[in-house]
C-alpha cells in the first residue's frame, strides 16, 4: 500500500518496483500473491481511510507501508502522519498481518528541523508498533552524486532504472518477515 513511487507513476505498466517484488517472489515463494493497492497521490490519511475495505478483502499475512511523501508535499502535520501510520501498522497488526514500513524522507529545501522530524516519525511509528524499517526507500537514488539520472523528468518520481535499487531497499528488510 503506497503512493506514486509504489503505483509506478510515469513507468510502464509492470516495471515497478512492486512488480519486481511480485515477480521475485514468484521465483522465492510461489504461494505468496502481490496485491499492489497503491494509489498516486494517496496520503496517510487516505490510506487509512481504504485499509479497512483493503484488509477485510484481500487478508494479507504482510502489509508493506509506503504513504507519507504527500502529506509533506502537502504540507499536512507531522502529528496526523504519525498518528494516520500508527493506526495502519496497528489495524493491520490486529487482523494478522505482518507489517514493514516503508520510510520515505524530504529533500533538503524542506529545512533540516523539518526534514528531520519527518524522518523520525517512520522511526517512531516502527518504534511504537515494533516494526521493521526500511529508512529510506529512495537510498541509493535520491542521496547520491548523480541522482538526476535516476528520476524522472518531474525529479519526484524515480525511473525505470532506478526500480531494482528501490527492491534492493525493501528485500533485506522484507525476507526475513517471509
Amino acid at each position: 500500500m503506497g503512493d506514486s513511487i509504489s503505483a509506478e507513476y510515469g513507468l510502464k505498466r509492470g516495471s515497478g518496483w512492486v512488480q519486481l517484488l511480485s515477480e521475485r517472489l514468484r521465483q522465492s515463494h510461489p504461494q505468496i500473491e502481490v496485491v499492489n493497492a497503491s494509489i498516486s497521490g494517496d496520503t496517510s490519511s487516505g490510506g487509512r481511510a481504504r485499509l479497512p475495505a483493503l484488509l477485510k478483502r484481500h487478508q494479507p499475512k504482510w502489509l508493506l507501508l509506503e504513504l507519507g511523501a504527500n502529506d509533506a508535499l502537502r504540507g499536512l502535520p507531522l502529528n496526523a502522519l504519525r498518528d494516520n501510520l500508527n493506526a495502519m501498522v496497528r489495524s493491520a497488526q490486529q487482523q494478522g498481518a505482518r507489517v514493514l514500513l516503508i520510510g520515505i524522507q524530504v529533500p533538503p529545501n524542506y529545512g533540516k528541523r523539518y526534514a528531520q522530524d519527518f524522518a523520525q516519525s517512520f522511526a517512531q511509528v516502527a518504534q511504537d508498533t515494533q516494526v521493521d524499517l526500511v529508512p529510506f526507500l529512495l537510498h541509493g537514488v535520491a542521496d547520491v552524486p548523480d541522482a538526476l539520472s535516476w528520476f524522472q523528468a518531474d525529479r519526484i518520481h524515480p525511473n525505470e532504472a532506478a526500480q531494482p535499487k528501490l527492491l534492493a531497499n525493501v528485500w533485506p528488510h522484507l525476507k526475513p518477515l517471509l
